[in-house]
């Protein structure tokens, strides 16, 4: 086995200084969160699974820009749609017949939904779709489960973060994960004032093991919300198409009233939907939602061939059988160097975490390892896997697990 360098990220901390004396923080949001003094900051280029970082630096992506790469950068089809739309018309005081082919698109492939509306981030579906309950319903409590994320909006982060004030989060019932007894509870207590009932198809929180929906749950939430009268909202921004090409909800037996979606819609163009049934139709068409750039056109024809793409090659469970095989060869990995490395979630979206002495530092620790070698993972959020993974990707990043896992040691 060849030993594998170390990158030197030199440019990428002096355009970090640069950054901070015009950006607060130099890199805010979510990206900020993964840098560090020795971690790649910005990139140059990227192709299919990798990307290269302003050292030279090559990198397999396994975090796929926190989700939205699904299909490779770059990809040929999606990008040679996007430029051949944006050459028409991008942002037009019209919006573009392929506005209404995606909407088409959509209703036909998502299991259960008859119509779309359109967004920029997962954060405008999520808002909708609470919206849209509201306007159905007259009522106005939301449930959600404890640690669920559904976008950055006040209402929806941790109560007391700064730039929030009290009573954002009044209107918020919070339970917990794969527990139908407490969110009875709740609506016992709540019900007729309960609008929707709002979770991710499994539970995909920051900082903690990922966990699957027990047996019979999705079911007992939907008995439990039709007998209220409550709506019923998917947040499948970050886990859509990859657990099923007709919708997350599928795979676990349900039938939800709205569907989220972002991230992999458009493989890195940026757009979102909210999708929903027939029933909710008119309180969709009567709620106000909108902004400047909700009807871009260039990213709704990337999102089409995206789409499409993913249907010509089964990409839902090429995406799982790659991560079934990533995440073998990690833990087989681990073990050889004496290491338990639990993996939770789905494949396409796994979660890891070093168990033993150390706890969360010597998790970090490795996930730093790996990521100075050239496998670009995150410490404390899932990470995720594309259709332009390859056989070299994955025998490249045991490689760089295993000499990560010795520089641990030493």
């Amino acid at each position: 086995m060849t030993t594998i360098e170390t990158a030197n990220t030199s440019q990428s901390q002096a355009l970090l200084a640069r950054a901070k004396s015009v950006i607060p923080k130099g890199i805010s949001g979510h990206y900020g969160y993964a840098v560090s003094d020795e971690s790649p900051v910005f990139f140059q280029s990227s192709s299919g699974s990798r990307f290269t970082d302003i050292d030279g630096n090559e990198y397999v992506d396994w975090m796929c820009a926190y989700g939205p790469m699904i299909v490779g950068y770059n990809h040929p089809a999606v990008d040679t749609a996007a430029a051949s739309q944006m050459a028409a018309g991008n942002t037009v005081s019209l919006a573009a017949p392929v506005l209404v082919d995606l909407a088409e698109h959509l209703v036909d492939m998502v299991d259960g939904v008859d119509w779309a509306r359109f967004g920029k981030n997962g954060a405008d579906s999520t808002t909708l779709a609470v919206m849209v309950a509201r306007a159905a319903t007259g009522r106005k409590y939301v449930v959600k489960v404890d640690g669920g994320y559904h976008g950055a909006a006040a209402w929806m982060q941790t109560p007391g973060n700064p730039g929030t004030v009290d009573g954002e989060h009044d209107l918020i019932l919070s339970v917990p994960w794969n527990d139908p007894a407490a969110l009875q509870t709740v609506i016992d207590e709540h019900g007729d004032d309960i609008a929707c009932f709002m979770s991710s198809p499994y539970h995909h929180p920051v900082f903690e093991d990922n966990e699957l929906p027990a047996d019979g749950y999705w079911s007992a939430v939907e008995a439990m919300c039709r007998n209220a009268g409550i709506v019923i909202v998917v947040d499948d921004v970050r886990s859509g198409f990859r657990i099923d090409l007709a919708g997350s909800h599928v795979a676990y037996g349900f039938s939800p009233d709205l569907v989220c979606f972002g991230k992999a819609l458009g493989n890195g163009h940026p757009i979102a939907a909210l999708t929903g049934t027939d029933a909710l139709r008119q309180a969709a068409t009567d709620t106000f939602y909108t902004g400047t750039q909700f009807f871009n056109a260039a990213p709704m024809a990337a999102s089409l061939a995206t789409l499409k793409e993913l249907q010509a090659i089964d990409g839902a469970n090429r995406v799982t059988e790659i991560g079934q095989r990533l995440n073998a060869g990690l833990i087989d990995v681990a073990s050889s160097r004496g290491h338990d490395l639990r993996v939770t979630g789905i494949p396409a979206m796994p979660y890891y975490r070093l168990a033993g002495e150390g706890g969360f530092k010597q998790h970090a620790r490795w996930i730093a390892e790996c990521v100075k070698r050239g496998a670009y993972l995150l410490s404390y959020h899932n990470n995720f896997v594309s259709t332009a993974h390859t056989d070299a990707d994955l025998e490249r990043t045991w490689d760089i697990a295993d000499q990560a896992f010795q520089a641990l040691d030493t």
